[in-house]
């Protein structure tokens, strides 16, 4: 698994969070546990393979809001016993 987190400018609100979510969903149709933090304004979703940069970033550009950087990095699940 591959975790993606966006740093994105311009989130205010929830709503703003869910724009954000359903815009990740549409661009990256196996996304898993996607959320969003207007906040700490950034964004972070799971996947199988590394997702292009690009198209996140176009995708997020297209609804208003700026995406400032991408960073994808492997991602292993914690539990209690490792």
């Amino acid at each position: 698994m591959i975790k993606t987190t966006l740093k994105i400018e311009g989130m205010m609100c929830s709503m703003c969070e869910a724009h954000i979510n359903d815009v990740i969903r549409k661009a990256v149709p196996g996304a898993k546990k996607v959320s969003s933090s207007h906040t700490k304004g950034e964004a972070s979703f799971l996947s199988e393979e590394a997702v292009d940069e690009k198209l996140l970033k176009n995708a997020v550009a297209a609804t208003g809001y700026t995406c400032l950087s991408v960073v994808s990095e492997p991602y292993e699940k914690k539990g209690w016993f490792r």
